[in-house]
């Protein structure tokens, strides 16, 4: 790996802890914790700090609370209702309103089919109630 590949991995670790802890605030320390757990698939907690968070969360562009619609809306179209939950909370805290939510998963009805605007529902119900 170059000098530059180096550098600019750690740069995308330090944007994908300020991106992961504007979303999840308290959730994460403040100084920087190793995320592996000795089992398997242990990179891909870290994969997601570099390349998501990183380079995706914390380019400029779109403001946090229009990356939550949108991430949202994938999640919905997806069914990935685990991920679903930790995004409705980031989203609350990104500055939508729980009826804001509402509608993204009404919308969604329409695009992604009922089933899974009723499981996105569910998750969104966990999420707020839990």
């Amino acid at each position: 790996m170059s000098d530059n590949s180096v550098e600019e991995t750690t740069d995308l670790r330090a944007a994908g802890w300020k991106a992961m802890r504007a979303a999840l605030p308290g959730v994460f320390p403040e100084d920087d914790v190793d995320l592996r757990d000795g089992r398997f698939g242990e990179e891909l907690v870290d994969i997601g700090l570099t390349s998501v968070w990183g380079a995706l969360w914390g380019r400029e562009g779109l403001a946090p609370r229009d990356r939550s619609l949108v991430t949202l809306g994938i999640l919905i179209a997806l069914g990935a209702e685990t991920e679903l939950k930790t995004h409705v909370r980031i989203a609350l805290t990104n500055g939508l309103t729980q009826d804001e939510i509402a509608e993204v998963v009404y919308h969604s009805s329409g695009y992604t089919g009922f089933p899974r605007a009723v499981a996105a529902r569910t998750a969104a119900r966990e999420a707020l109630e839990g």
